[in-house]
């Protein structure tokens, strides 16, 4: 899990390419748990907070822009 700091030190296409990851290992965990096998809910928990705190600092930085 990334702080906030670490988060607003990373570029925006870092951070857009971040989410796209992390969308895509989420999927993934939910298709695990759909069949029965995820060894770790929690991580599900925790990557959708990553992905909002991501998105938390790519809005502030939009609105800092206008």
């Amino acid at each position: 899990m990334e702080k906030m700091k670490e988060i607003r030190e990373q570029s925006d296409l870092d951070l857009n390419k971040q989410i796209d990851s992390l969308k895509e290992e989420l999927f993934n965990l939910r298709f695990q748990q759909a069949t029965g096998v995820l060894e770790n809910p929690a991580r599900i928990k925790e990557i959708r907070k990553t992905i909002a705190r991501i998105k938390t600092v790519l809005t502030e930085r939009e609105s800092g822009r206008a």
